[in-house]
């Protein structure tokens, strides 16, 4: 991506659309296309049509989307995948309309069945039922993943889809019910310290085991993969499988590689927060998918590895989210 060349940040306010500013700003890029939702709701498709018409982008990071955690994916399913599906459709649609050179689609590894092998390939896509408590939020993100796909075999577009692992960093949302788990954690913990409360209460039995990516490794991965060489970047943009016979979505992972139990993010967060009460697993709450470990090997072989390690990661989220000294790597 040329340093003048203009990229709008669909998104931009958000946990991962901010960090992706933040690394396009690091590299020099002069051109940023931002609005925030009051100045263009992406889910007006002729108002997007007419912000491409007049703006022209050359690239798109199409990060915006409608999140949550479990507990806002199973409240509110029909928001979910109402509203994702109108913001992907409108985007992808203009981006087609407009020329855009490269598109890269966030999407999120729930797009994969509830039990399928793990670490979870990209050809695991569509093999088998999702997790329920997310399905709606999964459907929206696959069918965006579909939009990328038909727009590059039909119009001879380079959309790309990457999906990111669960993410945490700088930005993120620390809504007491409708965050994801890493800044609730933060969040319930931080507020129990300051409470001395005795304990603290967190959902599930503790078990499931999950991969945490920090908003700048994937943000880095992001523009890594949009700065591709055309011939390398042409490779992972999906085959037509009714003329290769192979299943070939243009789809890479972003993770770590790496897992852990709940219940050892808990431990670390305690930690990083400095509380020292008990922790209370409230086994009549929903655990979720049993693992979600990416296979990031197709990512590794383009070149990128993640650099922040997780306690170094929660360490800097509590630090930007409370201002309050993390206590990660002390003794005792």
């Amino acid at each position: 991506m040329n340093l003048d060349a203009p990229i709008h940040v669909a998104g931009h306010r958000g946990l991962v659309g901010s960090a992706i500013v933040r690394r396009l700003q690091a590299a020099g890029h002069t051109k940023l296309l931002l609005r925030s939702h009051a100045e263009l709701d992406l889910a007006d498709a002729q108002a997007t049509d007419d912000f491409y018409a007049v703006e022209k982008p050359a690239y798109v990071f199409l990060a915006a989307a409608k999140v949550g955690g479990i507990h806002a994916n199973n409240a509110y399913p029909a928001d979910f995948i109402a509203d994702n599906l109108a913001i992907q459709g409108s985007v992808i649609g203009a981006a087609h309309r407009h020329g855009v050179r490269r598109l890269l689609f966030l999407g999120s590894s729930c797009i994969y069945p509830r039990l399928a092998p793990q670490p979870l390939r990209e050809d695991s896509l569509l093999t088998g039922p999702l997790e329920p408590t997310n399905r709606a939020y999964a459907l929206a993100k696959i069918a965006g993943i579909e939009l990328c796909w038909s727009h590059n075999r039909q119009h001879g577009t380079r959309f790309l889809a990457a999906m990111p692992t669960n993410l945490y960093g700088p930005g993120d949302n620390y809504h007491p019910v409708n965050s994801h788990v890493i800044p609730g954690l933060l969040r319930r913990f931080h507020e129990a310290r300051l409470g001395a409360a005795p304990s603290v209460a967190v959902w599930g039995s503790g078990t499931p085991r999950r991969e945490f990516l920090f908003s700048d490794d994937m943000a880095d991965a992001c523009v890594h993969l949009m700065n591709l060489p055309d011939a390398r970047f042409d490779t992972l943009l999906g085959s037509d499988e009714a003329a290769s016979g192979r299943f070939e979505p243009p789809l890479v992972n972003i993770g770590t590689g790496e897992d852990l139990s709940i219940r050892e993010l808990v431990d670390l967060i305690a930690h990083t927060v400095g509380y020292r009460g008990e922790v209370q697993f409230d086994t009549s709450r929903p655990d979720g998918t049993p693992r979600k470990l990416l296979d990031v090997s197709r990512l590794h072989a383009l070149g990128w590895r993640h650099r922040v390690g997780l306690r170094e990661g929660l360490a800097t989220a509590y630090a930007d989210a409370f201002g309050a000294p993390a206590v990660a790597h002390e003794a005792g």
